[in-house]
């Protein structure tokens, strides 16, 4: 992104998607509170949730610069139905608003509150140093974070993001959700696209010439255990995502970029991701992050009509993980 474009605010976008989310809480089966003078949505700790709250969630995440659909075929035959995500502006949407890059803990001690905050708030704070890469800060008054939790964060965190974000705490919604939740599990998967960018980042290919995105991933089925849930959704992207890129690159950069995406070319590729887990014993840093991408690349270079091709699907795999 360059300094003399305007790019829209995510937060701005996102906000009818928030409010309408809130609105609609007893459809959604969420429920919606007042805690330490932010605005906290459950879509799945202590209330139900649903599917359809963690499709509207993604979307929430996305700053309302994509969709987020279900379809009735998929990749994988056997788990035929998909969560399908498409951004015509998919660097600012993946990476400047969904990507769950803020830390968040409690760092009074506490409650051993930790989450990592997804989605447009990040945008305004703007604490990470990709957005200087960006080259992208929001600016809002109102602004929404999503948790992968199974708790409201406590005060200290919403003080922090509060201040960070230079907004009154009432003027800031936390949306959160266990993995074990059918919205959280929707919302994860959701998150197929993001990760191809963000391993496009990481291989140093040039984000301005990713002009469009689309990805799909099979619905994972949750799971009451945390690490079997957290498996699932992961698999449904590492072996069973589909990510097509379109960008505004020649023939030679275009295949390599669909080559290196795929999380065919990581050393921990081939097993399950709950066992993977279990064999570095918990640590997630001894996993090489070239795992975490779709099984499956295509990508299109604009320039000439080419697409280049890489990776696999493992349904074997994704079935060994859902069933």
């Amino acid at each position: 992104m360059s300094a003399e474009q305007t790019y829209p605010s995510v937060n701005a976008l996102a906000a009818p998607l928030v409010e309408r989310l809130a609105a609609d809480a007893a459809l959604l089966r969420l429920a919606v509170t007042q805690e330490n003078g932010a605005r906290m949505i459950d879509a799945g700790a202590s209330a139900r949730g649903s599917i359809e709250a963690g499709r509207r969630i993604a979307e929430i995440c996305l700053g309302g610069l994509g969709t987020v659909t279900l379809a009735p075929t998929g990749p994988i035959a056997s788990w035929p139905y998909s969560v399908v995500v498409h951004s015509a502006d998919p660097v600012l949407a993946c990476l400047g608003s969904q990507y769950a890059g803020w830390s968040l803990a409690d760092e009074t001690g506490e409650t051993g509150f930790f989450a990592l905050g997804s989605g447009p708030g990040r945008a305004v704070a703007a604490v990470e140093e990709l957005y200087h890469e960006l080259g992208y800060r929001d600016s809002a008054d109102r602004i929404a974070l999503v948790l992968e939790s199974a708790s409201a964060p406590p005060a200290s965190v919403v003080a922090k993001v509060a201040e960070a974000a230079k907004v009154a705490p009432e003027n800031v919604t936390f949306i959160y959700a266990p993995t074990q939740s059918l919205a959280g599990a929707t919302q994860v998967v959701a998150r197929v696209l993001e990760v191809a960018l963000h391993k496009a980042h990481t291989v140093g290919f040039d984000l301005h010439k990713i002009l469009d995105g689309i990805g799909s991933a099979p619905l994972s089925p949750p799971h009451p255990d945390f690490i079997q849930a957290m498996g699932r959704t992961n698999d449904a992207i590492i072996y069973g995502g589909r990510v097509q890129l379109f960008v505004d690159a020649d023939d030679a950069e275009a295949k390599q970029l669909a080559e290196q995406l795929p999380s065919t070319t990581s050393s921990d590729h081939g097993a399950p991701f709950a066992e993977i887990f279990s064999r570095v014993n918990g640590d997630f840093y001894k996993i090489d992050g070239a795992l975490f991408s779709p099984a499956e690349a295509i990508v299109t270079s604009v320039q000439t009509g080419r697409t280049f091709r890489g990776g696999r699907l493992e349904p074997q795999l994704v079935d060994a993980s859902f069933a």
